[in-house]
């Protein structure tokens, strides 16, 4: 069985990289649903089903987010980049992504295999 997020031979790519490939596929399939959702929330006249979509778009948010963060420890330029241009006030453009990358360029991806996320159980919801 292929898979389509591997666009070099997945035998010769390190498990660093394929753990990467697949969280940027998760990143998308997670971006597909809170659209998904957004859209059925849009006509939804129901109050109870409406409610029940809501929660679950909260948790596709909650997933984009989780594997967004793993990405960005693994991706330091990239985790630069993003704090030059995410939850800053203004336009979101050009001149974000100029200040946001100012080093040196890409870095490698980290491999420390240590998310630092804590646990979700117990949590407010």
């Amino acid at each position: 069985m292929g898979f389509d997020q591997y666009h070099e031979p997945p035998e010769e790519l390190p498990p660093a990289t394929r753990t990467f490939a697949r969280l940027c596929a998760s990143l998308t399939e997670e971006a597909e649903a809170i659209g998904w959702y957004e859209q059925r929330i849009a006509v939804e006249t129901d109050p109870e089903a409406l409610a029940v979509m809501r929660d679950a778009q909260g948790e596709e948010f909650k997933h984009f987010s989780m594997d967004l963060e793993f990405l960005l420890r693994r991706a330091p330029a990239w985790r630069d980049i993003a704090q030059g241009v995410l939850f800053q006030s203004g336009d979101i453009g050009e001149e974000a992504e100029a200040e946001a990358f100012e080093g040196d360029g890409p870095d490698q991806i980290a491999e420390d295999g240590s998310l630092g996320i804590r646990s979700l159980k117990g949590a407010p919801r």
